[in-house]
């Protein structure tokens, strides 16, 4: 999910300036990242198996997602998008790296619809997608242990994003037709710079 505007709503005028020094020393490359309609995309559409086990391996994997993530200027990121069909997700919302592994969402209440989503796997498309406002969820730590906790608002969107693609799921599948446009990449590049735009952000 490509990083463009964050609202006062979602997250805080230090977690905003903490991304947005992020993506200002990280020149843009989304070379790395699986787009939907070219080769490999198949991987996008299938549900993602368990980890059965965290090792190094997986670690490993973390890492890689981690800098995939940042230099495409995302927010967050799932293994299928870098063709990877396991149950693993990284994103940051503005406090830094997290990783949750075969995560499950628990509960779920409230609504958001703002802001807009995109993708990193389809570049450029933003749309309206209705999500829980506050949500509990149960995962996996980067280290293997099991954690559980509260998400909510920005976070909450991100995690359900993420979570879709883990069960071949894109968020053209859920987004308002009508509300589905292009942004044009330099006025998307200048919103994932700035942090404070009017498009949301892409996962």
């Amino acid at each position: 999910m490509p990083a463009a505007a964050e609202t006062e709503a979602t997250t805080s005028p230090q977690e905003s300036d903490n991304l947005a020094d992020k993506y200002a020393s990280i020149p843009f490359d989304d070379s790395r990242v699986v787009k939907y309609g070219e080769a490999g995309a198949a991987v996008l559409r299938r549900i993602a198996d368990p980890i059965k086990y965290v090792d190094t391996e997986v670690r490993t994997l973390i890492e890689e997602m981690g800098d995939i993530m940042y230099s495409a200027h995302g927010v967050g990121l799932a293994a299928p998008q870098i063709g990877r069909s396991v149950r693993l997700l990284v994103y940051d919302a503005g406090d830094g790296l997290k990783a949750l592994i075969n995560p499950e969402i628990l509960k779920m209440k409230g609504e958001q619809y703002e802001p807009e989503e995109g993708c990193l796997s389809i570049p450029g498309l933003r749309g309206v997608v209705k999500r829980a406002k506050d949500i509990t969820v149960k995962a996996l730590d980067r280290d293997g242990h099991p954690v559980r906790f509260r998400a909510t608002e920005f976070e909450a969107r991100i995690i359900q994003h993420e979570i879709d693609h883990l069960n071949g799921i894109l968020f053209i599948d859920l987004a308002d037709p009508a509300t589905l446009h292009m942004v044009a990449p330099d006025s998307e590049k200048a919103e994932n710079e700035s942090l404070d735009g009017s498009v949301g952000p892409a996962e």
